[in-house]
């Protein structure tokens, strides 16, 4: 039978300090989710189970290491997380797998299936890939070798999450449980194969086939380093990318190549990993707060409609003020679009910020008030947006009256890229690649990546 190896999010040291991950209610993600990991065990060892539980003072980098280090083939590895949000109204559960991973995506259904069967009253918020993930990409569904899941028991943020998760400890560790061998089971069901053989999958890239097959290992594409050559990437600097030999072949996961602006997508009927590398979109330019955009309004308005069909009811021409107020002062309008998805949740709004305030990133008064800004109609509101990012990014003055009220208090041009907006735009630490994983978003929708 399988192991199970059990990580409890957040606790260990990262940037120099302890990380309690997310704090609320007088609590902290990190003690919240070691006390729920404990419970875990003791279920899945009292079930008959081994059970690896990594230790709390690790970073998540050491975590993903310590599992690499240890495992082998029919183990199976789970981080537990409790989500925060600025909203306290959002709540439920949700589990993320690597992207494109069909047979991952079941697994993490079983999971979810457990613990609401448990606990019906938490909200099920589904399963995703990881790539709609806040970040992008999550390195423990990417980087842990043996099958992994990243589940999120709820919000801390939310009172009624939080409640359910200290009054009904017990019965999140049984509904866990629950998933965890279910899952266990279908990745070891007791029989060790002589002799590791991996299916052979086909490859195209840019249209054409491939004449070289890659694998499938735990579900998981993987391709030739020799492919990887081929499309010019350089990984000297990226070690974290998975590679296995196998039959004296190196091979690396396909999925890692999106963070070189690779598409990789999946045709199950084929079993074809699907490679796109002619971008319309200069690499050296995405992340360049003062650029040209890349997409067209209806591009933009589509992109909205697949992450909230309601969204454009209130709004119909914002995808095409984006586009004429960034054109007008150099400013990348993808970017500010997506900013506006993040800030907005996909103009849901639904915090602080009301729909009729015109305000689409979290811009505030001059004075501290209570309020956040508010402007006149729809285009002076993007218009604002678009002011207060080139202030970020650039020393050029504006070309249309300024209308953005903290304008004036920025430092001009401390931000010309994404991830400069971090801790700035936002007191989030990870603002500005949450920023470009929504970028990446748009243009894999729009197919330009």
């Amino acid at each position: 039978m399988g192991r199970i190896f059990i990580s409890a999010a957040h606790g260990g040291r990262e940037g120099g300090r302890i990380d309690p991950g997310s704090v609320a209610g007088g609590t902290t993600e990190a003690r919240e989710m070691i006390l729920l990991r404990d419970l875990i065990v003791i279920e899945l060892r009292g079930a008959g189970f081994e059970v690896l539980s990594v230790p709390d003072d690790l970073s998540a980098a050491q975590t993903i290491n310590w599992i690499n280090s240890r495992d082998r083939s029919g183990d199976v590895a789970i981080e537990i997380h409790a989500d925060a949000a600025r909203n306290p109204s959002v709540r439920g559960a949700s589990v993320f797998y690597i992207t494109n991973n069909d047979e991952r995506r079941k697994h993490a259904d079983l999971l979810l299936l457990g613990l609401l069967r448990r606990v019906p009253q938490l909200p099920n918020r589904g399963v995703k890939p990881d790539t709609e993930s806040g970040l992008g990409r999550l390195a423990f569904c990417r980087q842990v070798a043996i099958p992994s899941i990243y589940l999120q028991v709820g919000f801390l943020s939310n009172p009624e999450d939080r409640a359910l998760l200290q009054n009904r400890r017990l019965d999140f560790a049984q509904g866990i449980a629950d998933g965890l061998t279910s899952w266990s089971r279908i990745i070891d069901p007791g029989s060790t194969p002589p002799q590791t053989t991996y299916p052979v999958i086909n490859i195209k890239i840019n249209g054409q086939n491939y004449a070289e097959q890659g694998i499938l290992v735990n579900g998981n594409a993987y391709i030739p380093v020799d492919l990887v050559d081929l499309l010019r990437i350089d990984l000297s600097k990226s070690p974290n990318v998975r590679r296995i030999n196998y039959r004296q072949v190196v091979y690396i996961k396909a999925v890692e190549l999106r963070e070189f602006n690779v598409s990789v997508g999946w045709d199950g009927a084929t079993r074809t990993v699907i490679l796109r590398s002619n971008l319309a979109i200069c690499p050296g330019q995405i992340d360049l707060v003062m650029s040209h955009g890349n997409t067209s309004e209806a591009q933009l308005s589509s992109f909205l409609n697949q992450n909230n069909g309601n969204a454009l009811t209130q709004f119909p021409d914002l995808p095409k003020f984006y586009r004429e107020e960034g054109t007008t002062e150099g400013v990348n309008y993808d970017i500010a679009f997506c900013q506006m998805c993040i800030e907005t949740g996909f103009l849901r709004f639904g915090g602080d910020i009301k729909p009729e305030q015109n305000n689409f990133a979290g811009l505030g008064t001059v004075g501290g008030g209570a309020e956040a800004a508010s402007f006149t109609n729809t285009r002076i509101g993007v218009r604002a947006h678009i002011q207060h990012l080139k202030a970020y990014a650039s020393l050029e003055p504006l070309v249309q009256e300024v209308v953005d009220p903290r304008f004036r208090f920025v430092t001009r041009g401390i931000a010309p890229l994404i991830n400069q907006l971090s801790g700035r735009w936002s007191a989030d630490t990870e603002y500005g690649e949450k920023l470009m994983a929504m970028v990446k978003r748009l243009y894999e929708s729009a197919q330009l990546m």
